[in-house]
């Protein structure tokens, strides 16, 4: 017979697995592994919108006096912010009757559920990855804002708005973007991809503000590397422990974030700063239960949602910047 506490048993082994769940999916991706070491992966406890503080511009009062030389003390506006809207994800775990007669016992249950919540969470580390890497525009712009948008191809001439502001209207919200072909005369190769990473990781680098995570597609992964197979290729054992193929550029790892079912556009390799780029899930929907067990009325069934709301936010757009063809 079916075990008496099926939806404690449920409700239990859901509640043991969420925090791993949670733990999986922010290392699905090479930038969601770095936010998650960095520290941004950061809870947020609730508000209309996800809303990131920012400077936009330098202390205007900055000056350079002689003795009694009167200073300017004129307030300097240079604190602004960015508003991201709260995005909403869940998979159902679900379990018949029928099955509950069939896996009798506490144990036959748990094995079950096991099996149909390592789906789900395989389901929510697959689709977490396509997102990182979104325009935020699919179902119908329910989607998180990925790489596409924060990020985008289209840089200083950009006319979309990002977090509430308008980077045709403000230049400081563009990121830096350059294309192969366009700029550089010639589409990416391994004979020209150094002098390629070269220009764009010099015009997102400020002092000590410079790229610390390249990621890259398939194709730009590949003609880097065999643009260092005359040199010994030095790697990151972190990244590499992690499960993450990567090489070196300056000082950024260079981080192959394609292969089978990779969500990197192709042609693209994204020089971040990911000081500025956090991952920000609500404290009570990350990967967490919503609400009780959904007994089915018109069928001998139960469901538990497991979700997920937030967002990926920006705060300095100008430190970032994507090669592309």
């Amino acid at each position: 017979m079916a075990s008496p506490n099926l939806s404690e048993i449920i409700t239990t082994t859901l509640r043991n697995r969420s925090g791993q769940l949670a733990d999986n999916v922010t290392e699905t991706t090479a930038l969601l592994s770095r936010l998650n070491e960095r520290g941004n992966v950061k809870p947020f406890s609730g508000g209309r919108t996800i809303v990131e503080e920012l400077f936009y511009a330098e202390n205007s009062t900055y000056q350079r006096y002689s003795g009694y030389e009167v200073l300017n003390i004129t307030p300097s506006d240079v604190i602004s912010a960015a508003e991201f809207d709260i995005k909403q994800c869940a998979v159902a775990v679900s379990i018949s009757g029928l099955e509950q007669l069939q896996n009798a016992g506490k144990e036959a249950v748990i094995d079950l559920l096991e099996s149909r919540i390592e789906n789900a969470e395989q389901t929510f580390m697959n689709n977490l990855s396509t997102d990182v890497y979104s325009d935020g525009t699919a179902s119908s712009s329910k989607q998180i804002g990925g790489l596409q948008l924060l990020v985008e191809d289209t840089g200083s001439s950009s006319t979309s708005t990002v977090g509430g502001i308008s980077r045709s209207t403000y230049s400081f919200w563009q990121n830096f973007s350059y294309d192969a072909t366009t700029d550089g005369g010639a589409a990416a190769s391994a004979a020209n991809i150094q002098k390629y990473m070269n220009h764009t990781y010099l015009s997102v680098a400020r002092n000590r503000d410079v790229p610390d995570l390249i990621v890259a597609d398939n194709n730009y992964f590949k003609l880097y590397w065999e643009s260092l197979q005359a040199i010994q290729r030095i790697t990151n054992e972190k990244m590499a422990q992690a499960g993450f193929m990567n090489l070196k550029f300056m000082n950024a790892d260079v981080v192959f974030d394609g292969g089978v079912g990779g969500q990197c556009p192709s042609n693209h390799m994204y020089f971040l700063n990911t000081k500025y780029i956090r991952l920000r899930p609500h404290r009570d929907r990350n990967m967490e239960q919503i609400g009780g067990v959904r007994e089915s009325v018109n069928q001998d069934a139960s469901v538990r949602l497991i979700g997920w709301a937030g967002n990926m936010t920006l705060r300095a757009a100008k430190y970032q910047g994507v090669l592309k063809d």
